[in-house]
This record gives C-alpha cells, sequence and structure tokens, in this order.
C-alpha cells in the first residue's frame, strides 16, 4: 500500500498547484517522513547542451525536517553522494547535503571527503558560472576553494510535489531536564521493545549558530538502549545536519556542521559533530526538550 500523501505541489515558477503549505507543516510538525519529487531536463541539467532532452523524474529522501517558528519546513538529503544519472558517481567523493524550503528554494552545502588541499578562504564568494543552466539561479556563493562550500539557489524544476508519510505517532515528550510534558517513557520503551522504528523531534538544536529563530529539527534514530535500573533511554541518530536557523532556511560560511547525535531521556543529547572544513571531529553535549515518536 502507498502510504506516502502529496500535500503541497508547486508549479515551475513554485506557485502553487495543489495542497498547502499548512498541510505540510501541520504533518512534519507530527513526526512526518519528507520526501520531494521534481522534474527536469536531462540536458538543461544534467548535461547542459546535449541533444538529450528527455525528462527525467527525481524523488530525495530528506530525512531530516526542519520546522522553524512552528511555521516553516525545510528539508535535508543526509545520505546523498554526487550522482551524475544514469551513468555514474560525481567527480569527487563528498556528501551531497541538498536543502529544500517549502516556496521550492534550494540549497547545497558539500563537505569534501578526498582530503586533497584547500585552496580558498572562508567568507563570499564570487557566483558559479551557470550561463549554460539558464532554470538555475544561484543567490550567493560561500567558502569557495575550501573543503566545504556552501550557496543558496533556485532551479525551476518543472513541478515540486512534497510527498509526507504521516504515521509516526509521539508517545513520550520532556523538557530539556528530561521532566515529563506529554505521554511517559513507559509507552516509548514498550513501543522499542517491541521492535518498533524511533524518532525524535529537538527543540534548539541549532541555536548555537545564532539567530534567534525557535526551531524544531526531526531525525531517525537507529540502535535504541534502555537501561532498565536507571530508567534511562537513549539512542543514536542518523548523520544530521545542524543549520543556522532562518525563515527561508540558507547556507552561509560557519554556519552549518554535521555529526552525530545521541539524544537521552533525561533530556541530555551527546553530540559528535564534524567541523566541516576540516573534517575534525568533537564531542560535546547539550540539553534540549525533546518529542519521540514510534512506528
Amino acid at each position: 500500500m502507498n502510504t506516502w500523501k502529496n500535500v503541497l505541489e508547486l508549479n515551475h515558477d513554485r506557485s502553487v498547484a495543489a495542497g498547502s503549505a499548512d498541510a505540510l507543516r501541520s504533518a512534519i510538525r507530527r513526526g512526518a517522513d519528507l520526501r520531494i519529487y521534481t522534474e527536469f531536463r536531462h540536458n538543461e541539467h544534467v548535461e547542459p547542451g546535449s541533444i538529450n532532452a528527455e525528462i527525467v523524474r527525481e524523488v530525495s529522501d530528506f530525512r531530516i525536517a526542519y520546522l522553524i517558528e512552528d511555521r516553516w519546513v525545510a528539508g535535508i538529503m543526509n545520505l546523498r553522494m554526487p550522482i551524475i544519472p544514469p551513468e555514474e558517481f560525481g567527480p569527487r567523493p563528498s556528501m551531497s547535503f541538498f536543502m529544500y524550503n517549502e516556496n521550492g528554494r534550494q540549497a547545497i552545502a558539500r563537505p569534501y571527503l578526498d582530503g586533497v588541499p584547500v585552496s580558498g578562504q572562508r567568507g563570499p564568494s564570487p557566483l558559479d558560472d551557470h550561463g549554460n543552466m539558464p532554470k538555475y539561479h544561484q543567490f550567493d556563493a560561500w567558502d569557495a576553494g575550501t573543503n566545504a562550500p556552501s550557496s543558496n539557489f533556485i532551479y525551476d524544476f518543472e513541478i515540486f510535489r512534497y510527498f509526507v508519510r504521516d504515521e509516526w505517532q509521539q508517545v513520550f515528550a520532556h523538557d530539556a531536564d528530561g521532566q515529563v510534558t506529554g505521554g511517559s517513557l513507559e509507552a516509548l520503551v514498550a513501543a522499542f521493545s517491541a521492535g518498533a522504528e524511533i524518532k525524535v523531534g529537538i527543540c534548539g538544536l541549532c541555536g548555537d549558530f545564532g539567530g534567534g529563530l525557535a526551531h524544531e529539527v526531526f531525525i531517525h534514530t537507529g540502535p535504541g538502549y534502555y537501561s532498565t535500573e536507571r530508567r534511562l533511554f537513549c539512542a543514536g541518530t542518523q548523520p544530521v545536519v545542524r543549520v543556522k536557523p532562518g525563515i527561508p532556511m540558507s547556507y552561509e560560511s560557519q554556519g552549518w556542521d554535521f555529526g552525530w547525535l545521541m539524544p537521552r531521556s533525561d533530556g541530555v543529547v551527546a553530540r559528535w559533530l564534524c567541523d566541516p572544513y576540516s573534517l575534525v571531529f568533537g564531542k560535546s553535549e547539550g540539553r534540549y526538550p525533546l518529542r519521540w515518536f514510534v512506528r
């Protein structure tokens, strides 16, 4: 059974064709998963100037979802490497942390993984030459020539469809000190012990980047652990990309990083974060209000 529902559709000019941003926000607020469908022509996007004008359909998985000020949604691809479909991978090993906003605005941050010596400085950079891609509209560029360039742009896809899988159930919530604000630890542990998937919403995770906007970051977890005598639950997350909160969400120099988290039911979140410029990892922790979802 297809459990994915198209809750927001945008035309090529990013006007609303069907659904609504409110429906998307409500689903993400409930912990829903996000996938985005787009269409483009091969010779306009993948291989500019070629004779191959076929339409290519793309559906990408956005395992990280941001809800900003309870009124704006953005999603990030956290597991993608560069792909040139249908032929090969891209020229250099890197992560492709594409970010899509609810209004069709896009962004890319790309930490390189191959250790090539850097040649650039952090800060604003000249725009790239997209003269052969008239549907690509770049707003800015950051940190060109470093190990972690990023930019914000719009590509005029033929269509955008925001699909959600809205099956998660919130069973437990607590404040940054672990004081219960909804549900129960027992309900979370019972579902976990029965094999349920776990997802977590973390409030304020990116506050140290500044900006002051309230935000909640939703991320899937992998391994979970329950200490039966201490009555303490924790889980390891999938890779998370932390970004300075904004409306719309965008990348900027030194305004993002990535890594792994271990949230706990007492409000502590252990963080093992990577500086994308140096690829050096550092351990830290913080306390955050958490919401726990099961499926």
